[in-house]
């Protein structure tokens, strides 16, 4: 059954999906704007920086990537960005199995995902299921929850396990 769900999942190709973020980059700042309106911040040109690299990067990115690409935002404010974009909902913060945390746009912003964490290199792959697997991952989720009172509302799946390139070091 194992072969049958890894045969299920597939890596994102950012260029090819139909995200919200394919569709207009403006219409993207737009939506990052609401979201950071209601918990009464602004839409700054640093967060604009930050935003823009996350839809484009193709995959999560650490602080580090971040002040790399981004070297006229300081790192401490690339921090409070980080942070203001998270409580918005525009950003989702993963942890792998590193002491980085990576971050990437939320998923209403984007499309549903789960992610392969290298517990070596730290390396964070973002990877698409097929219908199929979503379905039956939500039904497993939804009678975990069921036998525990609780009301899933969505989930993320998270694998660890070693990259190709740790695997042949």
């Amino acid at each position: 059954m194992i072969k049958e769900i890894v045969a299920m999942i597939r890596p994102v190709h950012r260029e090819s999906h139909d995200a919200h973020v394919d569709s207009s980059h403006d219409e993207l700042h737009e939506l990052v704007e609401v979201h950071l309106h209601r918990i009464d911040q602004r839409y700054t040109p640093g967060r604009q920086a930050v935003v823009e690299l996350l839809a484009t990067s193709g995959r999560p990115l650490s602080i580090s990537d971040i002040a790399h690409a981004i070297p006229d935002v300081p790192r401490s404010s690339a921090y409070r960005h980080l942070s203001d974009l998270q409580v918005a909902g525009v950003v989702r913060r993963i942890a792998a199995n590193d002491e980085f945390a990576r971050f990437e746009l939320a998923e209403d912003l984007t499309h549903h995902h789960h992610h392969l964490l290298c517990s070596s290199c730290g390396r964070v792959i973002d990877v698409t299921p097929t219908s199929d697997f979503e379905r039956t991952v939500s039904a497993m989720v939804d009678e975990l929850a069921r036998q525990q009172g609780f009301r899933a509302t969505s989930h993320a799946l998270d694998v660890i396990g070693h990259c190709a390139a740790c695997q042949e070091t």
